[in-house]
């Protein structure tokens, strides 16, 4: 799975150079840009398809690693690679939504192609390396090996201001991240090992806890974001082409969910349960604050970022709540925020501003006079931003609020704010947007509906995120193995 996108990377970079023989260069250059498409295309739907017979031949009745690969040639590390029910659904999340960002931009870049093409399929194996390695050091190199294929992808094919964008989402999240890599080497001094299952097995003292929680809070704090360090993901998500948006806010902001499941949760419990109410403190302040600052915006793209900022706060009281209900319902919301915010920033950016070149929710009036299938998709995929009953987010977040509430009563009730606010910011923003009086005077002529190739991708999206809110139990059975291991090595200590 990890070798099919970089099969991919090497005929891009090798079939511009093919079929010379054609005169008229624009109709080589137009051959030349479909073929590299569709070979990205092809190569990211044959990773889906693999990681979807890796998810019917996983044995969810048990909880250890499976499909597990092993190669002690390297030195310092061993290279090992596995999956368990946490990581299943990470794995799937990630090439699901690598065809679809594909499709986004399927029209809208044609400069330096084979450049974001490689990209792309880059960004694909190390996200899935991230939740494939079973080595705590490689864990941490795949974390930061993101950055320079964004970096690149922001900065070469972002809006206007899109260098300093790359700039901040770079700079951040490495100071960040160094905290995590001190973490790591303080645990493998003490323990000899870089290995999950090794480390597993461990028991650190409470102060040496302690200062490892803090270490990786920090780095995972800055990924998630939280309040006042989460500068870089608005700058980076509004410069950002629409790919990167999309694998931003469906892949790279569940990398801190799926880090404090591997590395917080079963190693570091003392810590945390006694961190827990600072934790929970934060993450009401940050859903406050998000959401009050989303209330204001009026750029578009912005508020569907903040409102991720929002919806990371809830997942990750979920999780922290040390109940089954509320680590399950974090990783549920966790993925259904994939498919919802991926969704939206599609009808913003893919649809609304690709036709009218303004991201500005006062230019937008009226849109369901002329796009009225635009508008049903786009209600939909707000309805799933609200967490509204029927949509996969509903499950995630009553669990995690059901969770977090159990954990701590007085912050848990303060927390569910978040569905009143949530509520609030999104449908004002698609009431401005559908409605809001005739269509709107800027515009001199009107804007079409969606095509075919943009109503399949949202259609795909919707499926999801509504097929699992009315059943979640292919995700939460599956789960359930792992987060019992998880709940009881916390309560054994």
């Amino acid at each position: 799975m990890l070798l099919i996108p970089l099969i991919g990377v090497f005929l891009i970079s090798t079939k511009m150079y093919r079929n010379k023989t054609i005169t008229d260069v624009n109709a080589v250059s137009d051959w030349s840009n479909r073929q590299l498409k569709s070979i990205a295309l092809q190569t990211s739907v044959c990773t889906l398809f693999v990681s979807l017979i890796i998810f019917a031949l996983y044995d969810f009745s048990n909880n250890q690693f499976q499909f597990v690969q092993e190669y002690h040639e390297i030195s310092y590390f061993n290279f090992y690679l596995g999956v368990d029910g946490l990581s299943i659904y990470f794995v799937l999340l990630t090439t699901i939504i690598m065809p679809v960002s594909l499709l986004s931009n399927w029209t809208s870049i044609s400069h330096n192609l084979k450049t974001y093409l490689i990209t792309i399929l880059l960004l694909e194996t190390l996200l899935l390396s991230v939740f494939l390695v079973l080595d705590i050091l490689l864990f941490y190199i795949f974390f930061e090996s993101i950055l320079p294929p964004f970096f690149i992808l922001i900065g070469s094919f972002g809006s206007s201001n899109r260098v300093r964008a790359s700039f901040y989402l770079f700079l951040y999240t490495l100071l960040g991240s160094l905290f995590l890599l001190l973490s790591i080497v303080t645990m493998s001094s003490i323990t000899g090992t870089t290995d999950f299952d090794a480390l597993y097995k461990t028991n650190f003292n409470y102060y040496t806890q302690l200062f490892l929680f803090i270490g990786i809070c920090i780095a995972f704090a800055v990924k998630t974001p939280i309040i006042f360090l989460n500068t870089w993901l608005l700058k980076a998500h509004v410069e950002s082409p629409l790919s990167g948006s999309i694998i931003l806010a469906g892949i790279v902001l569940k990398l801190s969910l799926y880090g404090i499941l591997r590395l917080i949760l079963p190693l570091l419990p003392k810590a945390y349960i006694n961190c827990t109410f600072l934790i929970y403190l934060i993450g009401v302040i940050t859903i406050v604050y998000a959401s009050i600052s989303t209330l204001r915006t009026i750029d578009v793209k912005e508020l569907i970022a903040y409102s991720s900022v929002s919806h990371a706060a809830v997942y990750l009281m979920g999780v922290f709540s040390n109940t089954i209900q509320g680590i399950e319902g974090g990783i549920a919301l966790g993925l259904a925020h994939g498919f919802v915010s991926s969704g939206l920033f599609i009808c913003a950016g893919g649809v609304l501003y690709d036709r009218s070149s303004t991201r500005l929710i006062t230019y937008y009036r009226g849109i369901a006079q002329m796009m009225p299938l635009f508008s049903v998709i786009f209600f939909i995929l707000c309805l799933g931003n609200c967490g509204v009953p029927l949509t996969l987010n509903f499950v995630g977040e009553f669990l995690s609020l059901y969770g977090a509430f159990e954990r701590l009563p007085i912050l848990g009730a303060l927390a569910s704010s978040s569905i009143i606010f949530s509520a609030a910011y999104t449908i004002y923003m698609f009431n401005r947007i559908a409605f809001a009086g005739s269509y709107s005077k800027f515009f001199i002529v009107n804007i079409s509906d969606l095509n075919k190739r943009e109503f399949y991708i949202l259609l795909t999206l919707v499926l999801f995120t509504v097929a699992l809110g009315i059943y979640p139990a292919p995700v939460l059975d599956g789960l359930h193995y792992s987060v019992t291991t998880l709940i009881y090595s916390v309560r054994s200590v």
